[in-house]
């Protein structure tokens, strides 16, 4: 069943940032797309059986502070 969540993500600063967190949470199992916007500094994450804390990890782990929205 799919799942949406969405989370909010500071200390993203440009382009870049939102490349690297896109990219990291698109690693995480069962994430089948991943929108991030650096002006409203949320990740919406889409995909199966998804895993917040996975998901906090993977964003965390880039650098960037993430909590659900």
């Amino acid at each position: 069943m799919a799942q949406t969540l969405e989370f909010t993500v500071t200390g993203m600063t440009c382009d870049h940032c939102v490349r690297a967190v896109t990219n990291a949470v698109n690693e995480v199992p069962g994430v089948s797309e991943t929108r991030v916007s650096l002006d409203e500094k949320k990740a919406v994450v889409q995909g199966e059986n998804l895993d917040p804390k996975a998901i906090i990890a993977a964003i965390e782990e880039e650098g960037y502070e993430a909590s659900l929205a």
